[in-house]
């Protein structure tokens, strides 16, 4: 905004100083109240109090427009989303964690204020995560040219963390409409700035980055914080380019109520912090400069009380979460088949390669639906469509608005699709999660978070993304480009795991995560590729739904429940084994793990009595112990003989050939498992 326009005690209209100081009042009586709910056994076990930060935070909710903004809070920002529209109820409701809880229904932990109606984000305890999610749904701002900016706010501590690197490179380097807010109060918990940083404004950190303009303010301060926020969003919205805001704050009480902050902070400095009180300066100002007499200043003050008395009253009476309810939101109800219910087909057309498939069905489905976006890393290059150019064509056909590469930071090019999807649910987007499965682990933490957004805020929010990953060994790659990951990824509920093998299967599954809501992960065996023995005809318009497993070779004898790399080598035995009459075996790929198709093992199990569980990744730990264990939960009066299990040896997946084959499963090693359990 203009200088002559800027905030001061002297050029502020009454009403709009009177709306500031109820908002504070507000906000400061339910911040000192929080704790007494948890003494008194009512909630609130987590707060972290905001006093001293009240400049600032006033600020950020002024300046935000819910009709246009999306605003990302952090734990601390009690005052910011008041300020930006949140009611006292609604404050307090959080706090005390119960059902009406407009962030999510008391699923997430107190402090974490959020109103997804009003593009007021919920976001996680991971501190700083979310600024990743800001720079996302900026993309997406920008790319649909409508108007608006992302507000991300956190603590300066929380800056040093990685993630927060890349989201400001990458903010930088698409120049997107983001304002970064650093609270700065000079503590990380008991852990001092300078333990943090060797800058004293963490802000300064980033002062080599271009296309990114870094502002000072004195966040106890309402009209310097009001003034320099405002001249923010004005400056991102003339310049589109993203800006730090970098807040000088106190912070009056400890970190939080499991912190004692007298345990590292002296009689001095606790002194000082409560004679910087933003709330009591404010006050004095208004006396000082006339605004407001003692009289019109009590009046708002016990306004405000009654506000507070009025919220507590309906906390108070506003029922718990039901126990029952746990199981609700977990997941999406995903995209339904009509025409391919089981995921099977009778199209006898030419066989299409693995990597055809995937290619075909993604253009097919960016045809179809435009608000379809894909990124990662090497992507999206000339004519080279990542490392296995599962990608080709795709820019030159669609355009680099929407097929783009992305740096090569696995947490961003996560953390951004979870804030791209937040746009509006009609977007689908698709990452390359990392060039090899391997080296997905970096974007562990934003899967994580992503994991449960859906069901932490109640369903209001579903990230629709699908993330492909190459996946496996059987290349001679080694460590970082052999290994298998679907493990690690299976205990967590809220995301999908496909890993099919078959040209059909990949297309139709692909198909259907484009077109359902929620997250799915999406493994490739990229030795699969260009194998022909997976080549298959593949109808235009295949659809696999998830938690379908198929039958790729029938039999009576011994069951082998398989997926991904192992399953051409289990039917090619069960071929074998045909051929020369040894044995009937019969071959199930699950092709989805998670969900799993519980009904069509227990099938297969009852049919043969005996089962082999076959995959690449280690027997120790591998996903092949769920399937046991499902077994012999359900199944168990039904074998004949123990689940046995084929898979790698318990050791990282070795680089020389001749090592990667003494780790590996291969036909031989199947065999002999197959035979000593007909024998048994």
């Amino acid at each position: 905004m203009s200088k002559e326009k800027r905030y001061s005690i002297k050029k502020t209209d009454k009403e709009t100083l009177a709306k500031w100081f109820k908002l504070m009042l507000v906000g400061r009586a339910i911040d000192d109240r929080a704790p007494n709910y948890l003494k008194q056994a009512i909630g609130w076990s987590y707060h972290a109090p905001y006093a001293g930060h009240d400049g600032i935070q006033l600020a950020i909710g002024q300046v935000f427009d819910r009709d246009h903004d999306h605003l990302f809070p952090y734990y601390r920002d009690m005052l910011t989303t008041l300020s930006a529209g949140l009611s006292a109820d609604e404050l307090i409701l959080n706090g005390i964690s119960r059902d009406a809880d407009v962030a999510g229904g008391g699923r997430h932990m107190s402090n974490h204020f959020a109103k997804p109606e009003y593009n007021i984000h919920n976001v996680s305890s991971c501190t700083g995560n979310h600024t990743l999610h800001a720079v996302g749904v900026a993309r997406a701002i920008k790319k649909y040219k409508v108007p608006g900016v992302a507000i991300s706010s956190q603590g300066e501590s929380s800056v040093s963390e990685g993630y927060v690197y890349e989201a400001i490179n990458g903010a930088s380097t698409e120049k997107l409409p983001v304002i970064f807010v650093f609270q700065d109060n000079g503590y990380g918990i008991s852990v001092p700035k300078a333990d943090q940083t060797a800058n004293r404004k963490v802000a300064n950190n980033f002062t080599g980055f271009k296309n990114l303009k870094i502002f000072h303010c004195n966040g106890k301060d309402v009209f310097d914080s009001m003034n320099t926020m405002f001249e923010a969003k004005e400056y991102v919205t003339k310049h589109e380019h993203p800006v730090i805001v970098q807040a000088n704050c106190v912070r009056i009480h400890s970190h939080s109520n499991s912190d004692r902050h007298d345990l590292y902070r002296d009689d001095y400095e606790l002194n000082y912090v409560h004679a910087y009180d933003p709330l009591a300066k404010f006050r004095r100002l208004m006396l000082r400069y006339e605004r407001f007499t003692e009289a019109e200043i009590e009046v708002l003050e016990n306004e405000a009380k009654e506000v507070v008395k009025a919220a507590h009253k309906v906390g108070m009476n506003s029922p718990n979460p039901s126990p029952d309810s746990i199981y609700d939101f977990v997941i999406p109800e995903p995209y339904v088949s009509e025409k391919y219910p089981d995921g099977l087909h009778n199209y006898e057309g030419e066989p299409k390669k693995l990597i055809e498939g995937l290619n075909e069905t993604l253009k097919a489905e960016f045809r179809l639906n435009p608000d379809t976006f894909i990124w990662g890393q090497d992507v999206a290059n000339k004519e080279k469509g990542g490392i296995f150019n599962v990608t080709k064509g795709m820019q030159q056909e669609f355009g680099n608005e929407r097929v783009f590469n992305g740096p090569i930071a696995e947490d961003f090019i996560m953390g951004t699709a979870n804030g791209m999807s937040r746009f509006n649910d009609k977007l689908r987007i698709v990452v390359e999660g990392a060039e090899f499965a391997d080296y997905f682990w970096p974007a562990m933490e934003q899967l994580v978070e992503t994991s449960h957004d859906y069901w932490r805020t109640k369903g209001q929010f579903s990230p629709n993304i699908t993330v492909r990953l190459a996946s496996g060994g059987y290349i001679g790659g080694g460590l970082y480009h052999s290994q298998n990951i679907e493990a690690s990824l299976a205990p967590l509920p809220g995301i999908r795991i496909v890993y099919p093998c078959y040209a059909d299967d990949a297309a139709g599954l692909l198909r259907t995560s484009l077109r359902s809501k929620g997250v799915t992960m999406f493994l490739e065996p990229k030795a699969l590729y260009n194998a022909p023995k997976v080549a298959t005809p593949i109808p235009d318009d295949f659809e696999v739904p998830f938690g379908k497993a198929r039958i790729r070779k029938e039999g009576t004898d011994l069951s082998i429940i398989t997926y991904g790399n192992t399953t051409p080598m289990c039917v090619e035995l069960a071929e074998k084994f045909s051929k020369d009459g040894t044995a009937s075996l019969e071959v199930l790929d699950l092709r989805s793990l998670s969900p799993l198709d519980t009904e069509a093992i227990l099938a297969t199990v009852k049919k043969t009595g005996k089962v082999l569980v076959v995959h690449e990744d280690k027997v120790f730990g591998g996903f092949g112990g769920e399937v046991a264990a499902q077994i012999n939960d359900l199944a168990f009066e039904f074998l004949d003989g123990p689940v046995k299990r084929v898979g790698s040896t318990f050791t990282p997946v070795g680089f020389n050939r001749i090592l990667e084959a003494a780790i590996l499963p291969d036909l031989k090693r199947i065999e002999e498992a197959a035979k000593e359990l007909l024998n048994y």
